[in-house]
């Protein structure tokens, strides 16, 4: 049987399958015709559980339901299945259905969180996102009592972002948490969280946050725009946000900033910017994103302001290194040896004596080796994929050197880079610096320092063309903000920062009273 009749069998197999089950949306009166539909529609699964129960009188009913796992079960059993069996003594309903929910939220529930839901889309959603569900005879309304209690992770220190000097604790992947940790260090009645939901299918949470009074109303307007267009199935981490509601989707730089501190993204709310929370993943997001903040990191502010700057003149060192070395290298040996010191020259061309590759397919050959090894170490377990990243390192090119293909001052050239890039704080800026890396190579071999000079330009120009929820990425740069430059590569004394950045615009723009100082 060919391919086109296995696909034209399926096809009709397809066809021939029940369509999906359509309930009317409004809850019924009756009990029974209630749990008939959750159990229809869920197609009774063994977590599916109800506790049908008598309230008042033995032939009124009443019934809990709840996945297991998603729920607090003893909570449910103190606070509620309890209460209710108690009740059961007094003999006394009110006959008015409206008073009878009313009796039974304000008197018999023992816990916090009690909405009320009308439609069978209310139920579904609270029941599958670790509430329990109160269905009383003959009323068209549900209690939905938030119970969650799925297992979750400890707050411990963020793996990606480790510091020497700062908080310990990092985000986990309970929403509830994270917000928690953000308020923990931010006591603004201001504080806002508005939240979204996300996916079609999965419909998980998603939490704005901002402070009224100080993010500028059209950064906060455009934000909740771009979430409100998001239209997928599901959204497993937040790095599915990030691309939607990005400016440029062909840019390599990153558009939107992700972290797992609670610290820094507190920073950037004060700062006038947006942090975005996704149900589900320890890393937030905050816009909108400058080239600058890139190279800032926490530990800049926890030390003095002597070794914060000393720190980002490093970072911006690494970052040329990360991107222009092995381009230079290319350049220099190929086209414009002269250009090279005479001794230094004399030595690379020594060792460059037997190598049958010339210096281009050399460094091409040697980068493409470290990212192999680099992408490899990411993914074994933590304690091989160390050791096969500096073993195989040392052993490849100490083999590559022995054998002639690679000379040693070429392995010196790759490994100095590859230091250099995990210099940089943003991860996701560092991969960018590496896919640049080879456009660079691939100039150098071609053109030699003219074609470096040109891509150097071209990306220039795609930077200050860039935007991150329309502010420019360049800032501040360019546009210039010359007050800004206070915190860009120089960090300045924390008693000379006395406002918030100006391409912010925001409301309020003194981040203290300078005259109480």
């Amino acid at each position: 049987m060919g391919i086109g009749s296995l696909f034209k069998q399926k096809r009709k197999q397809q066809s021939k399958q029940k369509p999906a089950i359509e309930f009317d949306t409004d809850l019924k009166t009756n009990l029974d015709k209630n749990l008939e539909i959750i159990e229809t529609m869920l197609e009774k699964p063994n977590d599916l559980v109800i506790r049908e129960l008598s309230l008042g009188r033995p032939d009124y009913r009443c019934a809990v339901v709840y996945i297991d796992g998603l729920v607090d079960k003893p909570e449910i059993n103190n606070n509620v299945i309890k209460n209710l069996q108690y009740y059961a003594e007094k003999q006394e309903l009110p006959k008015n259905t409206n008073d009878l929910i009313n009796e039974v939220e304000k008197e018999l529930i023992s816990t916090g969180d009690v909405s009320k839901g009308k439609t069978l889309d209310d139920v579904s959603f609270a029941l599958l996102y670790g509430s329990a569900i109160l269905y009383l005879d003959g009323i068209d309304q549900v209690l939905m009592l938030d119970l969650k209690g799925w297992q979750t992770r400890s707050i411990e220190e963020p793996v990606t972002e480790s510091l020497i000097r700062g908080p310990r604790e990092g985000f986990i992947e309970n929403l509830r948490t994270n917000m928690m940790l953000i308020r923990r260090h931010i006591r603004d009645p201001n504080l806002r969280f508005k939240t979204y939901q996300i996916g079609r299918r999965s419909k998980k949470n998603l939490v704005v946050s901002y402070i009224e009074g100080i993010v500028h109303p059209d950064i906060l307007k455009e934000v909740n725009r771009r979430l409100k267009t998001i239209d997928l199935d599901d959204a497993p981490e937040s790095g599915f946000v990030e691309q939607w509601i990005e400016d440029s989707f062909l840019s390599p730089f990153p558009q939107i900033a992700n972290t797992e501190r609670p610290d820094k993204v507190a920073t950037a709310i004060l700062q006038g910017k947006i942090a975005i929370i996704l149900d589900g993943t320890p890393f937030v997001l905050i816009a909108p994103l400058t080239l600058g903040n890139t190279f800032q990191s926490p530990e800049d502010y926890n030390e003095r302001w002597l070794i914060g700057t000393f720190l980002r003149f490093l970072r911006y060192g690494a970052a040329f290194l990360a991107m222009f070395l092995p381009s230079l290298y290319i350049a220099l040996v190929s086209y414009d040896p002269g250009m090279i010191p005479p001794k230094l020259a004399f030595s690379i061309a020594a060792t460059r004596e037997g190598v049958p590759f010339p210096a281009a397919i050399e460094a091409f050959i040697m980068a493409f080796t470290m990212e192999l090894l680099r992408e490899a170490g990411a993914r074994l377990p933590k304690t091989i994929g160390q050791t096969i990243g500096i073993v195989g390192g040392l052993v490849i090119g100490d083999a590559a050197v022995q054998a002639g293909v690679v000379s040693p001052i070429m392995v010196i050239v790759v490994a100095v880079t590859a230091i250099a890039a995990f210099a940089i704080p943003s991860y996701s800026t560092t991969i960018a610096f590496r896919l640049l890396r080879f456009g660079f190579m691939l100039a150098a071999s071609f053109f030699g320092l003219y074609g470096v000079i040109l891509v150097y330009i071209m990306i220039n120009i795609h930077i200050v063309n860039l935007k991150s929820i329309g502010v420019p990425y360049s800032t501040p740069y360019a546009p210039t903000f010359f007050h800004d430059w206070k915190d860009l590569i120089l960090r300045a004394p924390i008693a000379m920062q006395t406002r918030r950045p100006a391409y912010m615009q925001t409301v309020d723009n003194k981040s203290r009273d300078k005259e109480k100082h």
